[in-house]
């Protein structure tokens, strides 16, 4: 891509077509103009951009770094023991601060600007030619949000995607290595699937230029919120990497209980709180669509939760507050790709489903297989990501509820002819080519590292603890 277009020609990750943004009248509307502008300049663009919708993607934005630190540090903390406690914050916060750094650096240039279907190009990185006055489109015609503000609502979710990984290895995984792995991975893997899934020319540009776009967003594949990019994405990886490292010196010969299921609660709390931005902020406008997902986000968790309880009662004859909180993030995950398609009783119906799968993998298949996912990252994020991916194919029908999917070829937009057979075929071949994709190169990292670097601490060290051994502190001093 060149020329001045190139400043406002992004569309949001994170996010879906909504049949409700039909309804958002266009600024030019607005002016008493005979209709939406085709392809507006930058001056104009940056006329059309609206207060609310940036006001609500800042937050947004706020809310999403809150799911990671602290809310997936403090999660993630409270399941392991009190001897690595402080190493999975560590490795959390530091996750956050780097993948931040490499977002800006070239990430958000190899995520979103044009280049071919699988990334993008390098014409934004270090974040050149972007100001105050750049602007990124949204999912209306001839609406726009600053760039800054979509730039740092990306940036939270790549911030995020890597630091959900570090569960399924946690508690025997060296610190600067995992590091390294977290910017590999994000350069070799996340960035591309971002591009994939997200990055098309926008509302008032796509009918000129069709083929700008990524790979899975030219198949068709609908993803609101990072099913795929995000969970199917960072689960996969997961289980490559516990499976590469190996399990946990006592693993099923010795008690590894949670340490502070209190601290595990909170986390989860504030995961579900900011996921409101996670969802409902990747409509990137404050309309009904953004009210849909936030609605949609909140029953189908309620959903899983009280499934997940339901299941434990009668499998177990006690709820745990482990199982509410692991079917709480089970609906959280399904939900994600489907947040701003689906209605909110077929959102329920999904949490329901997504959270019985998601026992079962976590208590029957884990233990079958005899893999140590340490925090269940494959079981909850991969799998319920997985559940949510196909599902929305179905939940995004019309007939049932769904909002459908808007074609952007024409100019306005115009609600697309929906047909689900072939939408949950185009949902499978995106979930295959992530699963392949992050799994694929995860290995590769993974062995890499190991053969280089190494990647796991010695069996003294993990015995005493990675807090004292890699980071010199406690968690708790009595």
């Amino acid at each position: 891509m060149g020329g001045p277009m190139t400043l406002y020609r992004k569309i949001a990750g994170g996010a879906g077509a909504l049949a409700v943004t039909l309804l958002t009248a266009a600024p030019a509307l607005a002016q008493g103009a005979a209709g939406p502008v085709r392809a507006p300049g930058a001056e104009a663009a940056v006329a059309m951009i609206n207060k609310g919708d940036t006001a609500w993607l800042l937050i947004s934005a706020a809310l999403v770094l809150m799911m990671s630190i602290p809310g997936l540090a403090l999660f993630y903390g409270g399941l392991v023991r009190t001897k690595n406690m402080l190493s999975v914050l560590m490795q959390v916060f530091m996750i956050v601060s780097v993948a931040s750094l490499v977002w800006v650096c070239w990430g958000y240039s190899m995520a979103f600007t044009g280049g071919n279907a699988f990334v993008g190009g390098l014409s934004k990185a270090f974040l050149a030619g972007v100001g105050p006055t750049s602007v990124a489109a949204t999912f209306s015609n001839n609406v726009y949000v600053p760039e800054y503000a979509f730039i740092a609502f990306q940036m939270t979710f790549a911030c995020i995607t890597p630091a959900l990984i570090v569960g399924a290895f946690a508690e025997r995984v060296k610190f600067t290595p995992l590091l390294v792995f977290v910017v590999l991975w994000l350069t070799i893997v996340y960035f591309p699937m971002a591009h994939m899934v997200w990055y098309w020319a926008g509302p008032d540009f796509l009918a000129d230029a069709p083929t700008d776009a990524g790979l899975l967003y030219g198949w068709g594949a609908l993803d609101f919120a990072g099913g795929t990019v995000v969970h199917i994405n960072a689960g996969i990886a997961g289980l490559v990497g516990c499976l590469i490292i190996g399990k946990r010196h006592g693993y099923k010969s010795e008690p590894m209980p949670p340490h502070s299921l209190t601290m595990t609660m909170i986390g989860a709390s504030l995961l579900w709180v900011g996921w409101f931005g996670f969802n409902a902020g990747s409509n990137l406008e404050a309309n009904g669509g953004a009210a849909l997902a936030f609605v949609n986000t909140f029953v189908a968790t309620a959903a899983a939760a009280v499934a997940w309880a339901v299941i434990e009662q009668i499998v177990h004859k006690k709820p745990s507050l482990l199982g509410g909180v692991s079917g709480a993030v089970a609906g959280l995950v399904a939900i994600t790709p489907a947040a701003g398609f689906a209605a909110p009783m077929t959102s329920i119906i999904l949490g329901f489903v997504a959270s019985a799968v998601c026992f079962f993998f976590v208590t029957t298949v884990k233990n079958k297989l005899g893999y140590d996912d340490t925090l269940d990252v494959f079981g909850v994020h991969c799998v319920g990501g997985i559940i949510g991916a196909i599902a929305t194919g179905i939940v995004a029908d019309p007939s049932l509820g769904g909002q459908g999917f808007i074609d952007y070829t024409s100019f306005p937009s115009v609600a697309g002819k929906y047909d689900m057979a072939a939408q949950v075929i185009t949902q499978i071949k995106a979930v295959v080519l992530t699963l392949v994709l992050s799994g694929g190169v995860s290995a590769v990292l993974f062995y890499g590292i190991k053969a280089t670097m190494g990647l796991r601490p010695s069996l003294e060290v993990e015995v005493e603890g990675l807090d004292i051994n890699e980071h010199g502190e406690r968690a708790y001093n009595y």
